[in-house]
């Protein structure tokens, strides 16, 4: 399945995260692609964000470029945010631990296309282009069902929240 939507600002981009981040649970994995500066890293951060004010948890939220993977702790499940645009081999994931990850944690992964066929068949698609005005389209792309109920409360929380 597909979808798309126009995020005119990074508010807006931030209300699409925040949207997501009360719907996912250990299994679910999104993958963020797009160019350097489209917005993967703000929705990753900004999903982050609400699932720990969500929890009452104050922590900050640095970009894993360096470091891989980040993770954060909540309740029942951790988020593990990964940006693999510096993984220099597909063993790497094993040794994150990422593998292991994509069925027992939420997995927000930048630069997807790194995994090959690592890559979750079951995970949602995001797609981050910047159009001519400086807005970022979106294309939700997804196969498994699992998603459908997700995505539809999720686009609703959206479109009721944009500002």
């Amino acid at each position: 399945m597909i979808k798309k939507s126009l995020l005119k600002s990074a508010n807006e981009t931030a209300v699409l995260a925040a949207a997501f981040a009360p719907l996912l649970s250990a299994g679910n994995t999104i993958l963020l692609s797009g160019t350097v500066g489209a917005g993967k890293t703000h929705f990753a951060r900004e999903l982050i964000s609400t699932c720990l004010k969500n929890i009452d948890a104050l922590e900050d939220i640095p970009s894993p470029t360096f470091t891989l993977v980040q993770t954060y702790e909540l309740n029942d499940v951790d988020i593990w945010h990964a940006d693999l645009y510096r993984l220099s081999n597909l063993s790497e994931i094993y040794e994150l631990g990422l593998d292991t990850a994509f069925d027992t944690a939420i997995c927000l992964l930048e630069w997807p296309e790194r995994l090959g066929e690592l890559l979750p068949k079951n995970a949602l698609s995001l797609n981050f282009n910047i159009t001519e005005e400086d807005y970022r389209e979106i294309t939700l792309s997804w196969d498994d069902a699992m998603w459908n109920p997700i995505i539809t409360a999720a686009l609703e929380v959206f479109n009721n929240g944009k500002p």
